[in-house]
C-alpha cells in the first residue's frame, strides 16, 4: 500500500496537457506582436553620414510618418509681432496733461 501512495505521488504531472507542448508566456506574445517604431534609429543612420539631405526632402519624410489626425501635426508657428513705438512724444503727453487737467 505505500507503494502504491508513493508511485501515486511521484506520477503527480498534469496528465491534461498535450505531450510536450509548452506553455507561452502571454507577455512573451505580446512583445513579439508589438510594433516597432524604427523612426529614432532610422533619423540617427541618416543625420550620422557626412551628406546630409536636402531639408525640403527631410521635411517630406517626416510628414509621411505623421498621421493624418490633428494631434499628429505639429503646431502651427505664430510670427512674433513687434512692439509698436508711441506715436506721442513726452512733450505731446505734457502738453494734454495740462490742457485736460488744468495743470501748469
Amino acid at each position: 500500500a505505500a507503494r502504491l501512495r508513493r508511485a501515486a505521488a511521484e506520477s503527480g504531472r498534469n496528465r491534461t496537457t498535450v505531450k510536450g507542448r509548452v506553455v507561452k508566456s502571454a507577455i512573451e506574445e505580446y512583445h513579439k506582436k508589438k510594433p516597432v517604431n524604427h523612426l529614432k534609429t532610422n533619423l540617427k543612420y541618416m543625420l550620422k553620414g557626412r551628406v546630409v539631405a536636402n531639408k525640403a526632402i527631410t521635411e517630406q519624410v517626416l510628414a509621411q510618418n505623421r498621421g493624418r489626425k490633428s494631434k499628429d501635426q505639429p503646431p502651427k508657428k505664430v510670427a512674433k509681432k513687434k512692439p509698436e513705438g508711441t506715436v506721442f512724444t513726452e512733450e505731446d503727453f505734457r502738453k494734454f496733461e495740462r490742457e485736460y487737467f488744468g495743470r501748469p
